[in-house]
């Protein structure tokens, strides 16, 4: 069992803690923020809480932190983390600039502690599936992925919430739900190498934007086509076209409450096959895999170069959907 806190006890925060609710190999042990209002939504869900990450990191009963706070704590926090030799495991984006996520790379790896990224739908079995038919050579050469998830929730959120900042949550649509589909992208072509991006608000005040498209080019000559909007409703869409085949993935229902997924599947010279899969518990899954890599049990999917790539891009889509230009993304290291 491995012995976490949490940090940051806002909506997110609470559905990890919920997801978590029965685990047999994560205990969240204690909740941590520092806003006396969400200390106590927690406290009624029966979480120990304070309002200090300093408080935990001295523990020795505490293994690993959770961090779901505003982007702009991540590095701060998970090199402390890293200094007092806890395991991280961090919400998305992992950090919004590469060189934070070199810093806290580095601080990792000479700690030796386990890290895990908030990128549940790798873990959905539809994308698990996808990946394997994309690695073996079922759909031929890979050419395209397309991916759509865009939702309305942020339109009962208070103006002055930090998801809305241009500063809290630069080019907000990424934020929110683009940079997962960038992370799928990323798990299948490797590393991206330049981006257009188009940011906008055309239906919100929403200072950091409600629509975004973003046009990803990778090193094999792959291409990603990505769109997040904030004001229409839920809608979750990806798409793989390779040389002999695709594979397309829909979303029942936002991933909050999944209600399952439609696969179709066509390859050529055959019947297009389709199948539902039931919903499945992927933020718990995630979690429970870091804490299986944190006990030698097995591997963490998400390789650190992998997270590296995605906050270049992160990075490179903020720049781009500035400037309205495409811009090149660093693939050394």
């Amino acid at each position: 069992m491995v012995r976490a806190a949490i940090v940051g006890l806002g909506w997110w925060g609470l559905q990890i803690t919920e997801s978590l609710r029965g685990s047999s190999l994560v205990d969240i042990v204690i909740g941590v923020d520092p806003d006396a209002e969400s200390r106590a939504r927690a406290k009624s869900l029966g979480l120990q809480t304070c309002d200090s990450l300093n408080q935990v990191l001295c523990r020795e009963d505490i293994d690993a932190v959770i961090i779901c706070s505003p982007h702009r704590f991540h590095r701060d926090q998970m090199l402390a983390c890293a200094a007092a030799g806890k395991h991280i495991f961090c919400e998305k984006p992992f950090s919004t600039t590469a060189a934070e996520a070199d810093e806290v790379l580095e601080a990792v790896e000479r700690a030796g502690v386990a890290l895990g990224i908030g990128h549940e739908r790798r873990f959905e079995s539809a994308i698990v599936e996808l990946q394997r038919q994309a690695s073996s050579g079922e759909l031929g050469q890979l050419l395209v992925f397309e991916g759509n998830f865009s939702q309305d929730k942020f339109l009962n959120l208070d103006p002055s919430n930090w998801r809305l900042s241009p500063v809290e949550a630069p080019v907000g649509p990424l934020s929110a739900t683009g940079i997962h589909l960038v992370d799928l992208a990323i798990s299948l072509f490797g590393k991206p190498v330049s981006v257009l991006a188009r940011l906008s608000t055309q239906a919100t005040t929403f200072a950091n934007g409600d629509t975004l498209a973003i046009s990803l080019s990778f090193e094999g000559g792959q291409t990603a086509l990505i769109t997040a909007i904030l004001t229409t409703p839920f809608v979750g869409r990806v798409a793989l076209y390779g040389s002999t085949g695709w594979v397309e993935i829909r979303d029942r229902s936002h991933p909050e409450k999944s209600s399952g997924w439609d696969v179709i599947s066509v390859k050529r010279g055959e019947e297009p096959e389709t199948h539902f899969v039931a919903p499945e518990p992927t933020v718990r899954w995630n979690i429970e895999r870091f804490a299986e890599s944190i006990e030698g049990i097995r591997e963490y999917p998400v390789p650190h170069e992998q997270i590296r790539a995605n906050v270049r891009a992160f990075e490179a889509i903020s720049r781009s959907a500035v400037s309205g230009q495409i811009v090149e993304i660093r693939t050394e290291r």
